[in-house]
């Protein structure tokens, strides 16, 4: 077998555990982020799986970059 592909590891975080891994956003500006989604562009970085909210965090740190671009 041919171990020679890279694979990507993708980590979904949790809302309620994103303060856990990183002190910014705090979980209000978080949660103002995911209400605000669709018009900031930053419905790219949610996961929902049933009722949970799950954030991309590569996708959250692409989409802080782009954002701080402008």
């Amino acid at each position: 077998m041919d171990n020679n592909h890279h694979t990507s590891t993708k980590r979904l975080i949790p809302v309620t555990k994103w303060s856990e891994y990183h002190p910014w956003p705090p979980l209000g500006g978080l949660r103002h982020l995911i209400y605000t989604a669709r018009t900031s562009g930053f419905d790219r970085c949610i996961v929902k799986v049933g009722r949970r909210v799950l954030i991309d965090e590569n996708a959250f740190f692409e989409w802080t970059r782009k954002k701080g671009r402008k």
